[in-house]
């Protein structure tokens, strides 16, 4: 759990302070020609790292069901539901090229509630490994 969980930090702070600001680089056309290349490959990381993160937290909240795996679970939930209720339609769009540096700016915003809510669902994990 805990290195899924720190894995998921690595990876979000990697997109917040250097993925996400450099959309701001490319002009519309160079940001969707790289844009298309980009989810496709970041896809095979998030992908099973995030189910991954899904399954190991529902186990051991079904084994377990401490405050500390409950507000897991919720934080986890949310964060799926901003990530495909939010992320992901602002990268459809950039890859629509439909306002994509309007739509690249709103996801670095987005992004520090996801940065934050991973880094309480590690803390956490850990505090929860430790005793």
């Amino acid at each position: 759990m805990l290195l899924v969980d720190f894995g998921m930090v690595i990876l979000i702070w990697m997109t917040q302070l250097i993925v996400y600001p450099a959309f701001s680089f490319y002009s519309e056309e160079e940001l969707n020609d790289w844009h298309k290349r980009y989810t496709a490959t970041i896809s095979v990381i998030v992908i099973p790292l995030m189910s991954a993160q899904l399954l190991i937290h529902a186990y051991y909240l079904w084994v377990n069901q401490s405050m500390i795996s409950i507000i897991n679970a919720i934080i986890i939930a949310l964060l799926w539901a901003i990530t495909f209720g939010e992320a992901v339609p602002l990268h459809n769009q950039i890859t629509r090229q439909e306002e994509s540096l309007k739509a690249a700016k709103t996801l670095v915003h987005l992004n520090w509630y996801r940065t934050i809510l991973w880094n309480v669902v590690f803390g956490l994990s850990l505090i929860a490994f430790i005793i």
